[in-house]
Protein backbone atom coordinates (compact mmCIF):
# COMPACT_ATOMS: atom_id res chain seq x y z
CA UNK A 1 0.00 0.00 0.00
CA UNK A 2 1.38 3.42 -1.03
CA UNK A 3 2.19 5.72 1.87
CA UNK A 4 0.07 8.89 2.06
CA UNK A 5 1.99 12.16 1.80
CA UNK A 6 0.41 15.53 2.62
CA UNK A 7 1.54 18.84 1.20
CA UNK A 8 -0.03 22.30 1.09
CA UNK A 9 0.30 26.07 1.12
CA UNK A 10 -0.67 27.66 4.45
CA UNK A 11 -0.86 31.43 4.03
CA UNK A 12 -0.78 33.91 6.92
CA UNK A 13 -2.44 37.32 6.55
CA UNK A 14 -3.24 40.17 8.94
CA UNK A 15 -2.70 43.85 9.65
CA UNK A 16 0.76 45.35 10.32
CA UNK A 17 2.48 44.48 13.59
CA UNK A 18 -0.05 41.79 14.57
CA UNK A 19 2.67 39.12 14.90
CA UNK A 20 2.73 37.32 11.53
CA UNK A 21 6.53 37.13 11.34
CA UNK A 22 6.82 35.92 14.93
CA UNK A 23 4.25 33.23 14.16
CA UNK A 24 5.95 31.95 11.00
CA UNK A 25 9.30 31.78 12.80
CA UNK A 26 7.64 29.68 15.52
CA UNK A 27 6.00 27.38 12.97
CA UNK A 28 9.10 26.92 10.80
CA UNK A 29 11.60 26.79 13.65
CA UNK A 30 13.99 29.27 11.97
CA UNK A 31 14.40 33.04 12.31
CA UNK A 32 13.22 33.48 8.75
CA UNK A 33 11.13 36.67 8.84
CA UNK A 34 12.48 39.79 10.48
CA UNK A 35 10.73 40.95 13.63
CA UNK A 36 10.71 44.50 14.99
CA UNK A 37 8.22 46.59 17.02
CA UNK A 38 7.63 48.76 13.93
CA UNK A 39 4.72 48.26 11.52
CA UNK A 40 5.27 47.19 7.88
CA UNK A 41 8.36 45.15 8.75
CA UNK A 42 7.60 42.49 6.12
CA UNK A 43 7.65 43.79 2.54
CA UNK A 44 7.78 40.59 0.49
CA UNK A 45 6.02 37.26 0.54
CA UNK A 46 8.32 34.78 2.26
CA UNK A 47 7.81 31.01 2.23
CA UNK A 48 8.91 28.92 5.20
CA UNK A 49 8.97 25.17 4.53
CA UNK A 50 8.51 22.47 7.17
CA UNK A 51 9.54 18.99 6.03
CA UNK A 52 8.75 15.54 7.39
CA UNK A 53 8.85 12.12 5.70
CA UNK A 54 5.03 12.20 5.62
CA UNK A 55 4.32 15.84 4.84
CA UNK A 56 5.57 19.20 3.60
CA UNK A 57 3.92 22.40 4.90
CA UNK A 58 4.67 25.62 3.02
CA UNK A 59 3.92 28.58 5.29
CA UNK A 60 3.67 32.00 3.65
CA UNK A 61 4.37 35.24 5.53
CA UNK A 62 2.89 38.30 3.80
CA UNK A 63 3.16 42.08 4.26
CA UNK A 64 0.66 43.65 6.65
CA UNK A 65 -2.53 44.89 5.00
CA UNK A 66 -2.17 48.64 4.35
CA UNK A 67 -3.79 51.40 2.32
CA UNK A 68 -1.14 52.04 -0.40
CA UNK A 69 0.68 55.38 -0.12
CA UNK A 70 3.42 54.48 -2.64
CA UNK A 71 3.67 52.23 -5.69
CA UNK A 72 5.81 50.00 -3.43
CA UNK A 73 2.76 49.45 -1.19
CA UNK A 74 0.69 48.48 -4.24
CA UNK A 75 3.25 45.78 -5.00
CA UNK A 76 3.17 44.62 -1.37
CA UNK A 77 -0.64 44.29 -1.48
CA UNK A 78 -0.37 42.13 -4.62
CA UNK A 79 1.49 39.60 -2.47
CA UNK A 80 -1.45 39.60 -0.04
CA UNK A 81 -4.04 39.12 -2.83
CA UNK A 82 -2.03 36.24 -4.28
CA UNK A 83 -1.92 34.57 -0.87
CA UNK A 84 -5.74 34.56 -0.81
CA UNK A 85 -5.85 32.88 -4.21
CA UNK A 86 -3.32 30.05 -3.88
CA UNK A 87 -3.87 28.89 -0.28
CA UNK A 88 -4.85 25.36 0.72
CA UNK A 89 -5.47 26.79 4.20
CA UNK A 90 -5.61 30.42 5.29
CA UNK A 91 -4.55 31.71 8.71
CA UNK A 92 -6.00 35.11 9.63
CA UNK A 93 -4.03 36.59 12.51
CA UNK A 94 -6.02 38.98 14.71
CA UNK A 95 -4.82 40.91 17.75
CA UNK A 96 -6.85 40.16 20.88
CA UNK A 97 -9.37 42.98 21.25
CA UNK A 98 -9.53 43.78 17.52
CA UNK A 99 -13.20 43.96 16.55
CA UNK A 100 -13.26 44.48 12.78
CA UNK A 101 -11.52 44.14 9.45
CA UNK A 102 -11.03 47.66 8.09
CA UNK A 103 -11.12 46.43 4.50
CA UNK A 104 -14.68 45.46 3.45
CA UNK A 105 -13.39 43.72 0.32
CA UNK A 106 -11.08 41.54 2.43
CA UNK A 107 -14.03 40.57 4.65
CA UNK A 108 -16.03 39.47 1.58
CA UNK A 109 -13.12 37.45 0.23
CA UNK A 110 -12.61 35.68 3.56
CA UNK A 111 -16.35 35.01 3.92
CA UNK A 112 -16.40 33.36 0.47
CA UNK A 113 -13.22 31.31 0.79
CA UNK A 114 -13.26 27.92 -0.87
CA UNK A 115 -10.54 26.63 1.50
CA UNK A 116 -10.50 26.23 5.31
CA UNK A 117 -9.96 29.35 7.43
CA UNK A 118 -8.32 29.51 10.84
CA UNK A 119 -8.65 32.72 12.87
CA UNK A 120 -5.80 33.02 15.36
CA UNK A 121 -6.36 35.48 18.22
CA UNK A 122 -2.84 36.65 19.06
CA UNK A 123 -1.25 38.46 22.04
CA UNK A 124 -3.60 36.90 24.59
CA UNK A 125 -0.70 37.17 27.08
CA UNK A 126 -1.24 40.95 27.02
CA UNK A 127 -4.97 40.66 27.81
CA UNK A 128 -7.14 39.20 30.58
CA UNK A 129 -9.40 36.14 30.34
CA UNK A 130 -12.52 38.23 29.73
CA UNK A 131 -10.99 40.07 26.74
CA UNK A 132 -9.83 36.77 25.26
CA UNK A 133 -13.26 35.14 25.63
CA UNK A 134 -14.96 38.19 24.09
CA UNK A 135 -12.58 38.02 21.11
CA UNK A 136 -13.21 34.31 20.63
CA UNK A 137 -16.99 34.81 20.72
CA UNK A 138 -16.89 37.82 18.39
CA UNK A 139 -14.79 36.20 15.65
CA UNK A 140 -16.73 32.93 15.89
CA UNK A 141 -19.83 34.98 15.02
CA UNK A 142 -18.05 36.82 12.18
CA UNK A 143 -16.62 33.63 10.64
CA UNK A 144 -18.87 30.76 11.83
CA UNK A 145 -17.13 28.14 9.66
CA UNK A 146 -13.63 29.04 10.84
CA UNK A 147 -11.51 27.34 13.47
CA UNK A 148 -10.88 30.01 16.16
CA UNK A 149 -7.75 29.56 18.30
CA UNK A 150 -6.30 31.86 21.00
CA UNK A 151 -2.50 32.06 20.78
CA UNK A 152 0.62 33.87 21.92
CA UNK A 153 3.05 33.73 19.01
CA UNK A 154 5.74 35.38 21.12
CA UNK A 155 5.57 32.77 23.89
CA UNK A 156 4.67 29.78 21.70
CA UNK A 157 1.27 29.21 23.33
CA UNK A 158 -0.95 26.89 21.23
CA UNK A 159 1.65 26.63 18.43
CA UNK A 160 1.47 22.82 18.65
CA UNK A 161 -2.32 22.99 18.32
CA UNK A 162 -1.97 25.13 15.16
CA UNK A 163 0.45 22.59 13.69
CA UNK A 164 -1.98 19.78 14.47
CA UNK A 165 -4.92 21.60 12.82
CA UNK A 166 -2.78 22.54 9.81
CA UNK A 167 -1.89 18.89 9.20
CA UNK A 168 -5.56 17.96 9.39
CA UNK A 169 -6.49 20.54 6.76
CA UNK A 170 -3.82 20.30 4.06
CA UNK A 171 -4.47 17.91 1.15
CA UNK A 172 -2.78 14.67 0.14
CA UNK A 173 -0.13 15.75 -2.34
CA UNK A 174 3.53 15.06 -3.22
CA UNK A 175 6.07 17.63 -1.97
CA UNK A 176 6.26 20.88 -3.95
CA UNK A 177 9.88 21.65 -3.00
CA UNK A 178 13.03 19.60 -2.33
CA UNK A 179 12.95 18.25 1.22
CA UNK A 180 16.31 19.81 2.16
CA UNK A 181 15.28 23.48 2.09
CA UNK A 182 13.33 25.57 4.59
CA UNK A 183 12.59 28.62 2.40
CA UNK A 184 12.14 29.60 -1.25
CA UNK A 185 14.29 32.69 -0.70
CA UNK A 186 17.94 32.97 -1.75
CA UNK A 187 20.90 33.50 0.56
CA UNK A 188 21.14 37.05 -0.83
CA UNK A 189 17.54 37.75 0.25
CA UNK A 190 18.30 36.49 3.78
CA UNK A 191 21.29 38.88 3.97
CA UNK A 192 19.16 41.81 2.77
CA UNK A 193 16.44 41.11 5.33
CA UNK A 194 18.92 40.78 8.22
CA UNK A 195 20.40 44.20 7.40
CA UNK A 196 16.96 45.79 6.97
CA UNK A 197 15.98 44.42 10.38
CA UNK A 198 18.96 46.16 12.01
CA UNK A 199 18.05 49.45 10.30
CA UNK A 200 14.46 49.15 11.53
CA UNK A 201 15.71 48.58 15.07
CA UNK A 202 18.33 51.36 15.11
CA UNK A 203 16.73 54.27 13.25
CA UNK A 204 13.55 56.29 13.85
CA UNK A 205 10.94 58.13 11.79
CA UNK A 206 11.12 57.81 8.01
CA UNK A 207 14.60 56.29 7.64
CA UNK A 208 13.66 52.57 7.87
CA UNK A 209 10.75 53.00 5.43
CA UNK A 210 12.84 54.91 2.87
CA UNK A 211 15.51 52.21 2.68
CA UNK A 212 15.98 49.31 0.28
CA UNK A 213 18.79 46.75 0.59
CA UNK A 214 20.51 45.05 -2.36
CA UNK A 215 23.35 42.52 -2.18
CA UNK A 216 25.90 43.55 -4.80
CA UNK A 217 28.25 40.57 -4.44
CA UNK A 218 28.05 37.31 -2.45
CA UNK A 219 31.22 35.18 -2.65
CA UNK A 220 31.39 32.01 -0.57
CA UNK A 221 34.85 30.58 0.07
CA UNK A 222 35.95 27.58 2.11
CA UNK A 223 36.11 29.38 5.46
CA UNK A 224 34.45 32.76 4.84
CA UNK A 225 31.60 34.48 2.96
CA UNK A 226 32.44 37.91 1.50
CA UNK A 227 29.40 40.12 1.00
CA UNK A 228 29.11 43.63 -0.47
CA UNK A 229 25.77 45.37 0.14
CA UNK A 230 24.17 48.57 -1.18
CA UNK A 231 21.78 50.44 1.12
CA UNK A 232 19.56 52.62 -1.06
CA UNK A 233 17.89 55.75 0.31
CA UNK A 234 15.78 58.53 -1.25
CA UNK A 235 17.63 61.67 -0.06
CA UNK A 236 21.15 62.90 0.78
CA UNK A 237 20.01 63.79 4.30
CA UNK A 238 18.97 60.15 4.88
CA UNK A 239 22.38 58.99 3.65
CA UNK A 240 24.15 61.22 6.20
CA UNK A 241 21.92 59.96 9.04
CA UNK A 242 22.48 56.31 8.08
CA UNK A 243 26.25 56.70 7.97
CA UNK A 244 26.46 58.80 11.14
CA UNK A 245 29.38 60.81 12.50
CA UNK A 246 32.64 59.24 11.40
CA UNK A 247 30.67 56.32 9.94
CA UNK A 248 29.84 55.03 13.44
CA UNK A 249 26.11 54.42 12.84
CA UNK A 250 26.77 52.35 9.69
CA UNK A 251 29.54 50.40 11.47
CA UNK A 252 27.07 49.52 14.25
CA UNK A 253 24.55 48.20 11.70
CA UNK A 254 27.31 46.23 9.98
CA UNK A 255 28.51 44.63 13.22
CA UNK A 256 25.01 43.65 14.36
CA UNK A 257 24.13 42.19 10.95
CA UNK A 258 27.45 40.36 10.63
CA UNK A 259 27.01 38.61 13.99
CA UNK A 260 23.49 37.50 13.02
CA UNK A 261 24.66 36.28 9.61
CA UNK A 262 27.57 34.34 11.10
CA UNK A 263 25.09 32.58 13.36
CA UNK A 264 22.69 31.94 10.47
CA UNK A 265 25.28 30.65 7.95
CA UNK A 266 27.55 29.10 10.63
CA UNK A 267 30.53 30.67 8.90
CA UNK A 268 32.79 33.72 9.21
CA UNK A 269 31.36 36.74 7.37
CA UNK A 270 33.18 39.71 5.82
CA UNK A 271 30.49 42.37 5.29
CA UNK A 272 30.86 45.70 3.47
CA UNK A 273 28.02 48.27 3.50
CA UNK A 274 27.70 51.20 1.09
CA UNK A 275 24.93 53.85 1.03
CA UNK A 276 23.58 55.16 -2.30
CA UNK A 277 20.93 57.83 -3.01
CA UNK A 278 18.22 56.83 -5.50
CA UNK A 279 15.59 59.58 -5.43
CA UNK A 280 11.93 58.54 -5.01
CA UNK A 281 12.64 54.84 -5.63
CA UNK A 282 9.38 53.84 -3.86
CA UNK A 283 7.39 55.34 -6.77
CA UNK A 284 9.75 54.31 -9.58
CA UNK A 285 8.29 51.30 -11.44
CA UNK A 286 11.62 50.34 -12.97
CA UNK A 287 13.34 50.31 -9.60
CA UNK A 288 10.42 48.48 -7.94
CA UNK A 289 10.64 45.75 -10.58
CA UNK A 290 14.36 45.46 -9.91
CA UNK A 291 13.69 45.10 -6.18
CA UNK A 292 10.98 42.45 -6.75
CA UNK A 293 7.84 44.42 -5.82
CA UNK A 294 6.27 44.44 -9.30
Amino acid sequence: MEKIHKSGFVNIIGYPNVGKSTLINQLVGEKLSIITPKAQTTRHRILGIVNDPNYQIIYSDTPGIVEPAYKMHEGMMKFVRTSLEDADLLLLLIECGQKELKDENLFKQLSNLKVPLMVLINKIDLNDQKAMEESLTHWAEVFPKANIIPISALHGFNIDLIKEKVLENIPNHPPYYPKEGFTDKSERFIVEEKIREKILLNYKKEIPYSVEIKVDTFKEEADIIKIRVLIIVERDSQKHILIGKGGNALKRIGTQARLDLEDFFDKKIFLELFVKVNKDWRNDEQQLKRFGYL
